[in-house]
Order: structure tokens, then C-alpha cells, then sequence
């Protein structure tokens, strides 16, 4: 059968460049991946593709695929088919698309086999703590106890997980183990990790009797964790190797802190900015006076000015919360709240209407009001 134009199996055009070709061959190596699809002719289209992108990949080859086309390959033009093609950067895209399916190293006919080593130092797992703090803790910034159930590498062997190492005789020391499976399009290799060394490429003579063999453990630790001052809800605190224990020698994973914090009785927060509702009688709504108000650092006097209404704000400059990053202050502030009383003692009643017969309508927002209403 006559092969398919190499652009055309990628889906992309001639002046394609480097990374619009591999993005091409990663959705449709994730489409056809024998080991996934359950499309008819999966593995001959995977195939396909997979050759296509062997050459396009490559400026040389590439170079000569433009010039030649596919007889650049083969005859007198060619080096001997694909069997001489290097497809070692297509196994770190196999790992990176399929690592959970074994690390497909690709169709033997293609030859290339994974270039990454499973047994490696591999950094430890991440934790992620949910933790819920009152508001006071989150603005000043404090310090607490963790109690956390962790991964930990096994004090008796120092995380090898055995003692007296050999190089793993089922896998030869590479910690990977190929096999090959045959169809009627070819044959490809599938590379899994060893289950003899896990992946190591190490056995030992005696295995570990505390972690049995694994290297880890799970361990009760407390962790002293400093919040600092201006912490939000959602929020994520990183605490750097205060994960789960790495393997082969790798690193320990983070610890990730995330908060909620509680809500206030009397202060409202949006971001590094505080509200509060401060009440005001009719007298000093219309009248203004001073007044004390409670901020996150200690009370301070406000003048509010006459004629204040209900939600008008006043700013108090740097009296919100701390931020975390930049260290500046938010601002405070002071949402005006006039109560209407709901009973008035006798004097206060005579006061109100002796009010009522002088012009306090006499604005623009009662003739605007009026002369709608009388038209």
C-alpha cells in the first residue's frame, strides 16, 4: 500500500515547526496508543504516525523527506530504512504521555528503547494538610503543631530496604523488564518496571524486617510550622522537605499547608482591606461628632463629618491586614450604619415634631422627587 504524505498523517502543513510537529504527534499518539484505543486499526494508525513524526522530527531527515519524499528512505537515497532511526526523544514523550501504562518504548521494527533510568533517585511524594485557623491568627501571623502521619525513610536501613545489595538477576540491574508482543501489523516491545527489584535494579541478601523491604515507614511527627502574618483562606504555605520520604536516595517531597480561615464577629476582610459597621444615632449622623473606632492595631479616634448616611465610607489609611507577599498594610474601612429608633420616650417625640414643621425637605433630592410626583 502506498504510504501517506508524512504532513498529512500529522495533520499539519509544511512550514509546521518543531513544536507544532511534536504537539501534532502527542495528541495523536494518545488517540492511537495500542494500549488505550479501542479504534479499529489503532496500531497500524499508531504506527504510522509514529514513522512520520520519526522523520519530521529530525531537521536532517526532514531536510531529506522534502527533497526526495518517502524514496529518500529507501534504494540508493536512503540509509537503509527506518531501521537505523534514533527514536529516543519519542520514549520521553511516551513517558511523559503513558507513564502509567509501562513506558511504551515503541515498534520494533522502529528499534529505540527508553533512555531514562527507573532506578534513579527519585524525589518523595508531596503532602497536602487542610488546616483551619480563628481570624486573629491569620492576620498577626503565629506558630502551630502539626500531628501528621507520614511516609519516612526507614531508620534500620537507611531506606535501601535491605541489607548486603546484589544487582537484581531478574532484570539484570536496569530496574526495567522488556517484553514483545506480537500482531499482525508487527510487533512492539513493552518496558514495565521490574517487580522483582521494583525498579532498582538492586535485590538484597537480607531484606529489611522493619519496612520490609520498602525503605519506608510510616511515622507520627509533630511539625512546627511559622504562619505568617496576613495568611487568606485558600491560601497554601510551603514547608520544604517535610513530605513523604524519596526513594533510591532522592529527595523528600514538601509539605503544603492550606488554610481556611474562620470569620469574624465585628471585622468583614476582602483581601488585605477591613470593613466594619459602625452605628450611628440621628444626632450624629446629622449633627457629626467623633468617634472611637477598634482597628486591627488598637483603637483610634474618627471625625465624622454632619449630614452622614447610612453606608457612606470612611477610609482609614494602613489599618488592614498585613500583606503576605509585598508586607504593606491594607486599609480600614468604616461603613456608616444611622438607627432609626423604634420607640421614643415623650420629650424625644415632642423634639421630632417640633422638627417636622421646619424645611428639612428642602434638598434636591426631595424637589427632584416632587416635581416627578406632581407631573
Amino acid at each position: 500500500m502506498e504510504k501517506r504524505d508524512y504532513y498529512e498523517v500529522l495533520g499539519v502543513s509544511k512550514t509546521a515547526t518543531d513544536s507544532e510537529i511534536k504537539s501534532a504527534f502527542r495528541k495523536l499518539a494518545k488517540k492511537y496508543h495500542p494500549d488505550v484505543s479501542t479504534e479499529e486499526n489503532a496500531a497500524e494508525k499508531f504506527k504510522e504516525c509514529q514513522e512520520a513524526y520519526a522523520v519530521l522530527s529530525d531537521p536532517e531527515k526532514r531536510k531529506q523527506y522534502d527533497q526526495f519524499g518517502h524514496a529518500a528512505f529507501s534504494g540508493a537515497n536512503g540509509a537503509g530504512g527506518f531501521s537505523n532511526f534514533d527514536f529516543g526523544d519519542m520514549s520521553d514523550i511516551f513517558e511523559d504521555l503513558f507513564g502509567g501504562l509501562g513506558g511504551f518504548s515503541g515498534f520494533s521494527g522502529f528499534g529505540g528503547s527508553s533512555r531514562r533510568s527507573t532506578n534513579g533517585p527519585r524525589k518523595g511524594n508531596d503532602v497536602l494538610y487542610r488546616m483551619t485557623i480563628n481570624f486573629e491568627d491569620a492576620v498577626y501571623g503565629t506558630k502551630k503543631e502539626l500531628n501528621l502521619d507520614v511516609i519516612d525513610t526507614c531508620p534500620d536501613c537507611n531506606g535501601k530496604g535491605g541489607f548486603h545489595p546484589e544487582t537484581c538477576s531478574k532484570c539484570r540491574g536496569s530496574g526495567t523488564v522488556t517484553s514483545e508482543q506480537r500482531t499482525m501489523f508487527g510487533s512492539f516491545l513493552t518496558k514495565t518496571t521490574c517487580t522483582e527489584c521494583n525498579g532498582t535494579g538492586t535485590t538484597f541478601e537480607k531484606k529489611c524486617n522493619t519496612c520490609h523491604g520498602s525503605g519506608t515507614v510510616k511515622k507520627n511527627k509533630t511539625i512546627t510550622i511559622t504562619i505568617p502574618a496576613g495568611i487568606d483562606t485558600d491560601n497554601r504555605l510551603r514547608v520544604a522537605g517535610k513530605g513523604e520520604a524519596g526513594t533510591n536516595g532522592g529527595r523528600p517531597g514538601d509539605l503544603y499547608v492550606e488554610f481556611t480561615v474562620k470569620d469574624h464577629e465585628f471585622y468583614e476582610r476582602d483581601e488585605d482591606d477591613i470593613y466594619i459597621d459602625l452605628p450611628l444615632t440621628i444626632t450624629e449622623a446629622v449633627l457629626g461628632c467623633k468617634k472611637e473606632i477598634p482597628t486591627l492595631y488598637g483603637n483610634v479616634t474618627l471625625t465624622i463629618p454632619s449630614g452622614t448616611s447610612t453606608n457612606d465610607k470612611l477610609r482609614l489609611k494602613g489599618k488592614g491586614v498585613e500583606n503576605v507577599s509585598s508586607k504593606r498594610k491594607g486599609d480600614m474601612y468604616v461603613v456608616a450604619n444611622v438607627i432609626i429608633p423604634e420607640k421614643l420616650t415623650r420629650d424625644q417625640k415632642k423634639i421630632f415634631e417640633e422638627l417636622s414643621r421646619t424645611t428639612l425637605d428642602n434638598t434636591p433630592e426631595f424637589r427632584k422627587y416632587y416635581k416627578f410626583l406632581n407631573k
